[in-house]
Order: C-alpha cells, then sequence, then structure tokens
C-alpha cells in the first residue's frame, strides 16, 4: 500500500501517469477491504472517480475506470446498503457495457454474477420511486438485461410499478398507457404456474382498472375483471395473497356496478370483501384496507338500494379502517374522504348537523394532505361539493351553494385527473345551476362542451368518439339547454355560440383535420405545410386503434396520441399568430354569422327549459322567436304523428287527401313557422322568394319544418294563405359550421362531371331513373352510368372521389344503434357512411339521394346529426338532398324529373347553389 501511495506521490496532478496510479493505489486499498483489511472506503471511492475523471470518454482506459468505480460502489453498497450507490452503479454499467464489445475480457467480467447482473438483482429490490430518477434507473436497468435476460420480466415489472406510482401522483395517460404494455409483456413471459404469474395478472388488471376510472373504456374495465377472476383462481383458499385477489375482484365489480347497473355485481363484490375481511382478522396488516373497501361498496349499494343498516355499517367500517390507518399512509386521504361521502348521504336522511359538519372537516383534511396536482383532489373536492350541496338542500343558505359551485368548479377543472368523471361533474354542475337558479349555468355548460370535446379528441377513430360521447347519452339535450338557458339570460349570441359548440362534435372534431389553410399558407407556408403533413398523419392513424389484440390497440392509441401532442403544438404555433389566435378554437358568434351571408339561418330550439328560435340575420343582432304554447312534449308529440302519418299516406290512394297531415302541417305552420315568419317579413323585412336556412336541433329534426302550410283561406276571402315554400326558398343545414365549411369550399370549383349510381338488381326501376337522370343533364357535362354489377362498394367510392355531381338510386338505411354503419346497398356489399367519411372528396359539388332514411340521425344523439347526407356533406359535397322517410316509386320518380328538369332548365348553366329553389318548384308543380 505504501509503495502504491509512494508511486502517487511521483506523479502529480498534470503528470502522464497520474491516473493510473490513482488506480493502483485504488485497486490495492479495495483489495484490502475484501481481504477485510478496513479503511477507509469514501476516500477510495474518491480515487477512483479522479482517475475516472482524468479518462475522459474516447480514452483507451476509460471503460476499465468505469469498471474499477463500479467495484468499489458494489463493495459499499454490499456492506452498507446506501441506495444511492447501487444506482450510480447501474448508470455506470449501462454506460460500460456500450463501450465493451461483446466477447472481450471487460465485457466478460463486467456482465458476470459478481457484476451488472448483482447490480440488476440489487436494484430491483430496492423500493419503488416514481421520481423522474427513479424511473429513469428502472430504464438503465431494463436495457442491462434485454429479452432472454434472467432477470427482464423482474425488471419490466419494476419499471411498470414506478411509472404506476406516477400516474397515480401525477396523472399522465402516457405512465398508465406504457406500464399497461409493460405489464402485458410481464404476463407473456410469464406462463400460467411460474413464480409470481398471478401476481403479474393481478398487477396488469389493477392498472387497466385505473386507466378505466382515467378514460372511461369500457373493454378496459372488462378485461380488468377477466384477469382479476384468473388471478383470483390461481389463488385458492389457504393462498397467502387471496385476500389481494378478493380486495381486488371486488373493487373492479363495484365499479362495474357503477356503471352497468347490475345488482348482482355490487353483492358478490360485498360477499368477496366479507371473505377477504375474514383473511385479516384483528392486527392484519392490510384488515385497514378491506374494511375501507368493504365500506365503500356499502354506500355505493345504499346509493342504489337505500338501506340504513347499509350506510351505518359503512360508517362504522370507515372510522375504524381510519383508527387503524397510520395518519402518514399514502391513501389515508382517500378513507377520510369517503367517509365524508357516508356521513353526507347519512344527513340527507337524518339531518343531524354534525354529519354534515364532520363531512365538511373530513373532505379539508383529504386537500390538506395532498399536493395541489394530486389526481385525487378531483374526488376531494367533489365529496366536499356533496357536502355543501347537501346542506344547502336541507338550510337553503346561499353560502352553502356558492361553496358547492366552488367546488363543482374545482372538481371538474381539475387537470390530473381523467375527462370522464370531470365530464360527469360538469353535467351535475349544469343540473344544480338550472335546479337552483345560479348564476354558473352558462359557465358550466360551456365547461361540459369544452371537457367533451378534449376527452373525445383522444379517441383515435370516428366509431371509438361515438361510442365515448353516448356513454354520456343522459347529458344528450345539453346543447340545446345550454341556447334555452343562454336565452333565458337574454344573451342571444352566447346561445348560438353554445348551441353550435355542443352540436355535431364529432363532425367539427373530424373535420379540423381537414380546416382550409389559404389564410395560413400566405402568412406562414412553412407552418402550414407542417400542419397538412401531421394532419395527413394523424388521419391516416384514425381507426388503427380499433383492433381486436388489445395490445395492439394499445400500441396504436400511444401513437395516435404522439401524433395529436405534435398537432396541437403546431397549434398553437399558429395561434401565436397575429390574426390566428382563434385557429381552431369553437367559433364566435361572429364567425359563425358568415353563415347567414346568403340569407338568415333560424336555429329551431327544442329544450325542456324553453322551446324557440333563434334567427341570425345577414347582420346585427340575433333575433329570439318564443313558441309559448309549444313544450318539448309537443314536439316529441309532432315527431311521432309526422312518422304514423307519412307511413299511413304511403299506403293511400294517390288521389285520396291527406286530412291528417294537413292538420299536422298546419299545427307546425300556427304554432312554430308563423311567429318565425311575422319577425323574417316585419322586423327583417326580408324579400319574397328569398334564401333562409332551416338549422333545427333536438326533436325538430324528424318534423318537415320546410312543408309548413296553414291550408286555409285568407280571412278577406282574396285567396289562400301563403306557405312557407311559397313565401320563402328553404334549405337545411345540419350546423352553421357545416354551412359556412361548403361555402369555403366552393371557392375553387372543378370542372364538372356526372355520374349516376344504382343498384337496379335490389329496385327494378333504377335503371329507367338513370336514364331519365341522363336526359336532362346538359350535354356539355361528362355523364357516366354505375350500375348493375359496376355498382360495388370500391366502384362507388371511386365514383364520389372523382365526380363533381352524383346521384345515388339504391336503397338507403339508417342504423339507429351504429349510424356510422349506415349504409348504401351496393352489389358487394355496403357503402357505409364510415366509408364516405374517409373519403375525401374536395371537389365535389351536388348529390342526390334518392334513397330511404338518408337525412335521419341517431337517436343516442340526435344533436349529432349523424346521417349519410350530412356525411356527404363532410366527406365535400357542398349541396345534398337527401329524406326523412321512405319514399315510393312514383314519388322518386316525380320529384327526380322535376328537380332535374328544373335544376338544368338554363342550358350549360351547373349550378348547385339552384338545388333548393329547383327543388322547392316540384312540389310547387305537384300541388298545383
Amino acid at each position: 500500500m505504501e509503495h502504491f501511495q509512494f508511486v502517487l506521490d511521483r506523479c502529480p496532478v498534470g503528470h502522464p501517469d497520474h491516473a493510473a496510479a490513482l488506480t493502483n493505489l485504488a485497486w490495492a486499498r479495495l483489495e484490502g477491504y475484501i481481504c477485510k483489511d478496513l479503511q477507509e472506503i469514501d476516500s477510495t471511492i474518491s480515487l477512483f472517480r479522479d482517475a475516472l475523471a482524468l479518462r475522459s470518454q474516447g480514452d483507451s482506459d476509460h471503460p476499465i475506470s468505469l469498471y474499477h468505480l463500479t467495484k468499489a460502489l458494489i463493495w459499499r453498497y454490499s456492506n452498507q446498503h446506501t441506495p444511492a450507490d447501487i444506482r450510480e452503479s447501474a448508470r455506470l454499467y449501462h454506460e460500460l457495457l456500450l463501450l465493451c464489445p461483446e466477447g472481450t475480457y471487460l465485457s466478460s467480467i463486467a456482465a458476470g454474477e459478481d457484476g451488472a447482473d448483482y447490480v440488476i438483482a440489487a436494484c430491483n429490490k430496492i423500493p419503488t420511486d416514481g421520481s423522474d430518477e427513479g424511473i429513469q434507473l428502472r430504464r438503465i436497468v431494463l436495457e442491462l438485461c434485454p429479452p432472454g435476460h434472467r432477470y427482464h420480466p423482474r425488471s419490466l415489472h419494476e419499471l411498470a410499478r414506478a411509472l404506476q406510482v406516477r400516474f397515480l401522483r401525477c396523472g399522465s395517460i402516457d405512465d398508465i398507457d406504457e406500464t399497461i404494455q409493460l405489464r402485458r409483456e410481464v404476463v407473456s413471459l410469464a406462463p400460467e404456474g411460474c413464480d409470481y404469474h398471478d401476481t403479474y395478472l393481478n398487477n396488469l388488471a389493477d392498472s387497466l382498472e385505473l386507466r378505466f376510472s382515467h378514460q372511461g373504456t369500457s373493454h378496459d374495465l372488462d378485461e380488468a375483471i377477466s384477469w382479476h377472476e384468473e388471478a383470483l383462481r390461481q389463488r385458492p383458499i389457504g393462498h397467502q395473497f387471496r385476500d389481494f385477489s378478493l380486495d381486488n375482484l371486488g373493487g373492479a365489480l363495484r365499479t362495474h356496478f357503477e356503471e352497468r347497473g347490475d345488482i348482482n355485481d355490487i353483492n358478490r363484490a360485498i360477499s368477496l370483501y366479507c371473505e377477504a375481511l375474514t383473511l385479516c382478522p384483528p392486527g392484519h396488516p392490510h384488515r385497514h384496507t378491506t374494511l375501507a373497501n368493504l365500506a365503500t361498496a356499502l354506500t355505493v349499494r345504499h346509493g342504489k338500494l337505500p338501506a340504513s343498516e347499509d350506510l351505518d355499517e359503512a360508517i362504522d367500517s370507515y372510522r375504524e379502517s381510519l383508527r387503524l390507518t397510520e395518519h402518514d399512509h399514502p391513501e389515508r386521504h382517500t378513507t377520510l374522504y369517503n367517509l365524508s361521502s357516508a356521513l353526507s348521504s347519512r344527513f340527507t336522511e337524518s339531518q343531524k348537523n354534525e354529519d354534515v359538519e364532520e363531512a365538511i372537516d373530513l373532505c379539508q383534511k383529504s386537500l390538506a394532505a395532498l399536493t395541489s396536482l394530486h389526481p385525487d383532489r378531483h374526488y376531494a373536492y367533489f365529496h366536499l361539493r356533496e357536502a355543501y350541496m347537501s346542506r344547502y338542500c336541507m338550510q337553503y343558505q346561499a353560502g352553502d351553494l356558492s361553496l358547492a359551485v366552488e367546488n363543482f368548479r374545482l372538481a371538474s377543472r381539475h387537470p390530473t385527473y381523467g375527462f370522464p368523471s370531470r365530464i360527469i361533474e360538469a353535467y351535475n354542475w349544469t343540473v344544480s345551476a338550472e335546479t337552483h337558479s345560479h348564476v354558473s349555468a352558462l359557465e358550466a355548460y360551456a365547461t361540459f362542451f369544452e371537457l367533451l370535446d378534449n376527452h373525445l379528441a383522444t379517441r383515435s377513430s370516428t366509431t371509438s368518439r361515438r361510442e365515448a360521447a353516448a356513454a354520456f347519452t343522459y347529458a344528450r339535450a345539453l346543447p340545446v339547454d345550454a341556447g334555452s338557458c343562454a336565452i333565458r339570460h337574454d344573451d342571444l349570441q352566447r346561445a348560438v355560440e353554445l348551441i353550435e359548440q355542443g352540436r355535431g362534435q364529432q363532425w367539427s372534431l373530424a373535420s379540423r383535420l381537414r380546416t382550409p389553410l389559404e389564410d395560413l399558407e400566405s402568412t406562414n407556408p412553412n407552418l402550414a405545410h407542417k400542419f397538412s403533413e401531421i394532419s395527413k398523419h394523424l388521419s391516416d392513424a384514425q381507426g388503427s386503434a380499433g383492433s381486436a389484440d388489445r395490445a395492439a390497440a394499445d400500441r396504436a392509441a400511444v401513437e395516435y396520441r404522439r401524433l395529436t401532442k405534435e398537432w396541437e403544438a403546431v397549434v398553437a404555433e399558429t395561434r401565436n399568430i397575429q390574426g390566428f389566435s382563434r385557429f381552431l378554437l369553437p367559433p364566435s358568434y361572429d364567425e359563425l354569422q358568415a353563415a347567414a351571408c346568403h340569407g338568415p339561418v333560424i336555429i329551431l330550439v327544442a329544450s325542456k327549459f324553453s322551446c324557440s328560435a333563434i334567427i341570425i340575420p345577414t347582420s346585427g343582432e340575433p333575433h329570439n322567436v318564443p313558441f309559448p304554447s309549444v313544450a318539448l312534449a309537443d314536439v316529441k308529440r309532432l315527431k311521432d304523428d309526422f312518422a304514423r302519418e307519412i307511413k299511413l299516406a304511403t299506403r293511400m290512394d294517390p288521389m285520396e287527401p291527406r286530412k291528417d297531415l294537413r292538420g299536422l302541417l298546419r299545427k307546425v305552420w300556427d304554432e312554430i313557422m308563423l311567429p318565425i315568419v311575422n319577425v323574417l317579413q316585419h322586423d327583417l323585412k326580408l324579400h319574397h322568394r328569398s334564401r333562409i336556412w332551416l338549422c333545427p336541433t333536438a326533436a325538430f329534426t324528424s318534423i318537415p319544418l320546410h312543408a309548413a302550410h296553414p291550408w286555409r283561406t285568407k280571412a278577406d276571402r282574396s285567396g289562400r294563405e301563403e306557405c312557407l315554400e311559397v313565401l320563402y326558398v328553404c334549405s337545411y343545414t345540419p350546423t352553421l359550421s357545416a354551412l359556412i365549411r361548403s361555402r369555403q369550399m366552393m371557392k375553387t370549383r372543378a370542372t364538372p362531371s356526372f355520374i349516376a349510381v344504382g343498384q337496379s338488381m335490389v329496385l327494378a326501376a333504377v335503371d329507367s331513373e338513370l336514364e331519365l337522370v341522363h336526359k336532362f343533364i346538359p350535354p356539355s357535362i361528362d355523364f357516366t352510368t354505375l350500375s348493375g354489377d359496376d355498382a360495388t362498394r370500391g366502384g362507388a367510392l371511386d365514383a364520389l372521389r372523382h365526380n363533381t355531381w352524383v346521384h345515388l338510386a339504391c336503397h338507403g338505411k339508417q342504423d339507429r344503434d351504429q349510424p356510422y354503419n349506415s349504409r348504401f346497398s351496393m352489389r358487394d356489399e355496403p357503402l357505409t357512411l364510415l366509408d364516405i367519411m374517409e373519403n375525401n372528396t374536395p371537389q365535389a359539388e351536388f348529390a342526390f339521394l334518392s334513397a330511404c332514411h338518408t337525412a335521419v340521425g341517431d337517436e343516442e344523439t340526435p344533436d349529432e346529426v349523424i346521417h349519410l347526407a350530412a356525411g356527404l356533406q363532410f366527406s365535400g359535397f357542398k349541396s345534398v338532398i337527401g329524406t326523412l322517410w321512405g319514399v315510393d316509386d312514383a314519388v322518386a320518380k316525380h320529384v327526380v324529373e322535376a328537380f332535374h328538369k328544373n335544376m338544368f332548365k338554363k342550358k350549360g348553366v351547373v349550378d348547385c347553389t339552384r338545388a333548393a329553389s329547383a327543388l322547392q318548384l316540384c312540389y310547387a308543380h305537384r300541388e298545383g
């Protein structure tokens, strides 16, 4: 030792052999420690560090210096068990093995039992750390043991644990997605029968449940239950971890009950918890957890099947759980706010003030235990709101209502919790604000729409977005309720904005990837190109997450979110450019008023609070037209009456008068359209035969508003009263944005071409109808027919892409359960609404749908106007004619002939904006 110290003294700093001298002295000391010659290990490690610092990357001795330092750190860890030493050793080995080609001596000694393998095993035993540094360490360890290494499954497991800890603390969906991917891989590497297989199954199920709570995707919960069932099967009576599986399966079934309402789920969950409790007698370290879980299940059952014994037992169990839980336990806050909820429920039944006061105090303690961005603050706010609202409903103190609303606001806007629960809270906020006439109602509606929009944007396919929206079917009337609320607050512009924002979200989310970029291209062409490219990648990625292989679907969803983040970054950059601050934001009234540039747009609002119309003029303020004698029930009844009478009318003799149908049209005129016409004529001074657009909502979408007719003689006997279609030229639009978008796309027009598509093998009259259409098409227009064997799905899609005008004569079927499966019958397979939406046709102008039910919306989300006509308009067609009901051959022949005759009576003129006038002339001719 003295000899090596002597050499070091002769090789001072700056000497070419200083690093070698440091290394030799340090190595001699380390060998002495190994031989139990205890000297100061810290100074020896410092010598190795100094030597390494002198041998930077690229130095031929850099790898050996790394190895020496790791040996010293491992020795100190093996004797002192300092986690920092083993963490540093892992990072050093990660660097070292990259520098050592496989097969070299240094690689063989570094990767052996006493080297990297020792470090891997030691790192896998240290406590889970969900910090960024802790997760980085787990990634390094995983790289040290690639697939096939004996420690690879355990290292995957440890990285997954660290990521899940961070997810629970920060709420990042990326973390739980990666956790699930890792845990799927672990399960695949550990077949049944091997050590820890049941644990790996349990952990995967747990992560899937967490993602369900965050994202609300039903198949995650279903899959979690199946894995929990399998884990419990592998943990029979007597297994040391059976209580864990009983608890976990009980929790998943409780959640399933809350989602689906099957009483068998909650009863079984309680039974499982009771069995678990018998396995956790007094003194068992996990008894407090099972008590709290049992209490939660009892509280949930009480909420559906009120029974005081359930609630009292739940409260007692929560109290016992808290008594057994350490004050610094990381999950104590959960029991605090869950007990608060149970006490609030008991207060509403017993009205004992001490219950609600304790409930408020418990939630405040729970909040005090949580960091400002902890995801669980959402639930603490939720239960605190619950307590204040329950007291307000009993004592009617304005301060309690204000505090409840503030906690509605905090819970729904808490950024680190998943969207579904926040959306539900925003919905409950709208209900409470309306019920108690609170000024925050409009804010609540806007919050709901914003959250739902953000939630749907995370879904990577059109159908998955629709499924996500359908989870909130109880809120499907919110767009019109929001409009009604704004009308009642005398804020008509806000009413227009909220109705537009809430309706047609499926279309707006899809159309944002097809946004016209002319203005951006002239200002910043590079950014416009970048936006266009990322939008194309996102569009291509849509639908890929629908795989039956859940692991593949997860990977696709992760990739979709990655692209979405890139897209959002470009959008944010665009909004920083002067003049683009509202790029792709929900449109303001000033922007929406552009829909009325060629004539007023009339939104018909059917809400449980009020029914009315909002007229958007070409310029100036909107006008409100109340319908004092019309309630939502009346509109729904009218819709049903029309469906019945039109069905009966199709069976009547053509010459037989439709008295009942006329009576319904007179009712529409007197109670709905006449008040609107009065405003158009007297306030707006709208000229005779001017264009107007109708934008119906809710039940109004199934009523033939354009056909409103007084069917009576004028009071002075000078003639018959004029009907709506005589006074004005009417068209419909599903949303204001759809009308604006169609006009934007008309700025560039392609050379006209016409194709008639028909399926004569299904409908005998189709060929003659196509010939009839051909007769009226000007010879200057290229005309093609696609019929019989040629009328395939692929052929139809190609026809839609390459022609500006399309006539479709075939069976149309609206699928009310799965609207994206609504379809036209083709020779080989159906042409679905989803096919049409994904078939971008920017040059298209006009489509005539000679088929049944092409403009009938979705029963689950009627304000989403998801039907075949709207799909064609979304795909690029500027003007579309569709049908609300079945059409018989005679009527179809008359309309087709009269329409095309009127449409092309000006020789050589091809103008889709004349479609509404041409269609109205058909009916005027038929009536005459």
